[in-house]
């Protein structure tokens, strides 16, 4: 894991954090949050005060192998002494893979989970400074970086290594303040299915239990005010953006620790064969998928752990403890369809998905995220949650 320094304000120390490291830094964004921000002023003179020189990369969609291998290509002769991601999810998956082989130059093809040539990685990498301004991945507490390559032939994969995880992750909820409402409806739909898929995973244990807890608490009471006042820096926006950016934190870490399910098992194929934002894939299944496990749990193993803990997240998100673990089950599906409907969400139809491409997708789904779903779902259970977001 990552030290990590928490809090307003901690994006000024990435000069002073990076300089620790070596003398010139590459610094992968995205397409405008902090390129086009004050904040990106007072990077670069605190750059020239830390003597610290760097050159930059820009990542304007879901980063791909290609992305990745040019980068390396050409920045591997310039001496980079530290990677640092600024940006969203992509932008920092996009800087792990980067910086896990700018010292290596093979090609990130060699080691993609699924679809490389399966060598195992060796190392070393350069070390990464992670600092995320969305609140969705977590992608600054994980040590697999996401790459896609979209289209017929498409695939969303993980170059995965415990030498990728960031030596420091700055997470700066003011950071936040540039996101688009949108935009952090579907991070934070993202980060509640990973909380809530990593809780409910049979991987899980009691102190990812508590971080998902907590990350799950600091949801249901700040989320929506980040949504709702977006933009604003009023004390309810800056509160609703630091319990966003705590969520999507401890998402991260905890998804790390037990892998996660059927959403993301099939938020991948989604991603890989249609042009569908990863958080937006999440955020239209996670009612669905919850809904689905739970049924399946009451039949095949109603006295289970899952189904305990699915209550337990139904009273903590609902802010209903008053009501037996059956209704609650309950609850805690109707809350999550509440949510979706109120962030606007869209179905997978308006996103491009026609009945012709179920099948396909959920053919594609049997990834890693699969294996620690809290129950094993048949091939008509995988497709009726494609068929019901239509």
């Amino acid at each position: 894991m990552p030290r990590i320094v928490f809090g307003a304000g901690a994006s000024a120390g990435i000069a002073k954090e990076a300089r620790a490291f070596g003398a010139r830094a590459l610094v992968v964004t995205g397409r405008r949050s902090f390129r086009e921000s004050p904040r990106w002023a007072d990077f670069v003179e605190s750059c020239r005060q830390a003597g610290l020189e760097f050159d930059t990369v820009t990542v304007e969609d879901e980063p791909s192998p290609e992305l990745v291998d040019e980068t390396v290509a050409r920045f591997r002769p310039a001496g980079i002494g530290v990677v640092v991601g600024v940006g969203g999810g992509s932008a920092l998956d996009a800087a792990k893979a980067i910086a896990g082989l700018l010292i290596p130059g093979n090609s990130v093809m060699d080691h993609l989970e699924g679809v490389g040539r399966g060598v195992p990685y060796a190392g070393p990498a350069v070390p990464f400074i992670a600092v995320p301004t969305t609140a969705g991945t977590g992608s600054e507490a994980t040590r697999n970086a996401v790459l896609s390559r979209r289209g017929s032939e498409g695939f969303k994969k993980s170059f995965r290594d415990e030498q990728l995880v960031a030596r420091v992750a700055l997470v700066d909820p003011a950071l936040l303040i540039g996101c688009p409402a949108a935009q952090m409806a579907a991070n934070g739909m993202d980060a509640l299915t990973q909380l809530l898929e990593s809780y409910v995973s049979p991987r899980a244990n009691p102190m990812t239990d508590a971080l998902a807890l907590s990350g799950m608490k600091a949801f249901r009471k700040g989320f929506f005010a980040a949504w709702e006042r977006a933009g604003r820096n009023d004390p309810a926006a800056r509160m609703g953006r630091s319990c966003a950016a705590y969520a999507s934190l401890m998402s991260g870490i905890t998804l790390a620790q037990t892998g996660l399910g059927v959403v993301h098992g099939l938020a991948s194929p989604l991603g890989a064969f249609l042009p569908i934002a990863h958080g937006v894939a999440c955020g239209t299944l996670l009612a669905v998928a919850t809904e689905t496990n739970i049924r399946a749990l009451r039949l095949r193993d109603p006295g289970g752990p899952a189904l305990a803990k699915y209550a337990e997240a139904g009273r903590l998100l609902s802010g209903r403890d008053d009501l037996e673990a059956q209704r609650t089950l309950d609850l805690l599906v109707e809350t999550l369809f509440e949510w979706v409907e109120r962030l606007q969400i869209p179905r997978l139809g308006a996103l491009g998905m026609s009945a012709a491409d179920v099948s396909r997708v959920a053919g594609a789904s049997g990834g890693t995220s699969m294996k620690t779903n809290p129950v094993m779902l048949g091939k008509d259970e995988i497709a009726e949650i494609l068929e019901r977001r239509l």
